[in-house]
């Protein structure tokens, strides 16, 4: 199948952004709800569900294995599971589209389970390395050919039974964590992994939601979390809160153009995913949290957001695993700061949908930024608070994340942007757009 055309997008300088909006519901919480609903046994009830299409890729998977997952008429999902062990063959190869939390997810849950899968997904997916999660997987006993370089299309055969692990985490990842606590769902005995640097901990408080035998603990390693096998996941009703990531781009679109003040609906704020808001405030973003509540174990606030004139900053490594998703739009941010922001510390980004760090370097050089790329980041000498050139067509490689950064510089750009694909932009945030031209006055 030819991959569809590319979807170009112009924007342009607005006026304030002003008024209220809501944001899709958290990925990283769609994905895992579905899928500890899929291995309960009875009947969940999601709601907030994200209905991008990695979440739907997901759900798709699930059903191939034998989940009954159905959308009601009131956009509330209802899932009913086939119990822990009973996920089915599929009958063909499972397209994870763009997903690579779907597929390093769906991995660990297959690695337990005696069936094979076969893992595909879209170019972008295609070209990001598995191996991290292979390894781990592997030494429980999953038998595993991928592409050269680890990479998809691969195969896995899942071991019954698996063996339990003790499992370091080499990097900070909590798509390896969540992979292999999956796992230890079908395996006898205790599964633990240990985490030196602290990474989002949605899995941890969904799998105690849902009844599984879970302990986390600190240690002179880490945080180490164990999980004991052969559980019985217990039905629930879930609401899903707001995506950080998502919320990420209003936040800092509010932040740079001048007169903005908006508020940002039943934002998630669990610790592990804030640090972009952390870093935004160090910077002197007016940020402010309304009715801060708790919704299905998970931390959620409304979040008002004023522009406010920005100063750079060295970004503290440590703040990098509670917002890795978030750095193309801090970068965007630096860019209009005042003085030369540091954001280093975040490898990871090579790895992304695309290679993070070079594509914000060469899309923002592109539109007039002076930025230096380095190994682990980048360092972005700021407009002080001045509209950007713009005037160029970018790149956006495949990556939502790219494309929806650059779409929120182009708001205070002396010259219209064009990006050569926003497209991919449906993978997290199908609305994404539309909800801008409502703040910026544009639409409704």
């Amino acid at each position: 199948m030819m991959p569809p055309p590319p979807l170009h997008r112009t924007l342009a300088a607005t006026g304030p952004l002003t008024g209220g909006v809501t944001v899709p519901g958290d990925k990283s919480i769609s994905h895992r709800a579905l899928m500890l609903a899929a291995l309960a046994v009875g009947e969940s009830r999601i709601e907030g569900l994200l209905e991008g299409e990695d979440v739907l890729a997901t759900a798709a998977a699930l059903r191939a294995m034998g989940a009954r997952i159905e959308r009601g008429a009131a956009g509330d999902w209802r899932v009913w599971g086939v119990g822990v062990g009973g996920l089915l063959q599929p009958g063909q190869a499972l397209d994870m589209g763009n997903s690579g939390t779907s597929t390093r997810l769906l991995m660990g849950l297959v690695a337990s389970h005696p069936i094979t899968a076969t893992f595909i997904g879209d170019a972008s997916l295609s070209r990001r390395p598995m191996a991290r999660v292979i390894t781990p997987l592997s030494v429980m006993g999953a038998d595993i050919t991928a592409s050269p370089g680890g990479r998809l299309p691969l195969m896995l055969r899942g071991a019954c039974p698996a063996v339990p692990i003790r499992y370091t985490l080499p990097v900070a990842s909590a798509q390896v964590k969540s992979a292999v606590l999956l796992a230890g769902l079908n395996t006898p005995g205790i599964t633990s992994v240990i985490e030196p640097v602290p990474t989002r901990d949605h899995s941890e408080r969904m799998l105690a939601g849902f009844g599984a035998a879970l302990t986390v603990e600190d240690s002179p390693e880490g945080r180490i979390i164990s999980i004991t096998g052969e559980a019985e996941l217990r039905p629930q009703q879930i609401v899903v809160p707001g995506d950080p990531s998502s919320a990420a781009f209003f936040m800092v679109a509010a932040s740079i153009v001048p007169g903005s003040d908006i508020v940002i609906g039943n934002v998630g704020m669990n610790p592990t995913r804030t640090g972009l808001i952390t870093a935004l405030r160090l910077m002197g973003a007016d940020i402010s949290e309304i009715d801060a509540r708790e919704v299905g174990g998970e931390p959620v606030a409304d979040l008002r957001v004023r522009h406010a004139p920005l100063t750079a900053i060295t970004v503290p490594p440590d703040l990098a695993p509670s917002m890795i998703d978030e750095y193309p739009a801090l970068f965007v941010a630096a860019a209009f700061a005042q003085g030369t922001t540091r954001a280093l510390g975040a490898e990871e980004l090579r790895v992304k949908e695309s290679d993070r760090i070079a594509a914000m370097a060469t899309a923002l050089g592109a539109i007039g930024a002076r930025v230096t790329e380095h190994r682990d980041g980048l360092e972005i000498a700021g407009t002080g608070g001045e509209p950007l050139p713009g005037g160029a067509t970018v790149a956006t490689l495949l990556d939502h994340r790219i494309a929806m950064s650059l779409a929120i510089a182009a708001l205070h750009c002396r010259a219209p942007v064009t990006l050569d694909d926003a497209a991919p932009v449906a993978t997290s945030f199908p609305d994404f757009f539309s909800r801008l031209d409502a703040l910026a006055g544009n639409g409704v």
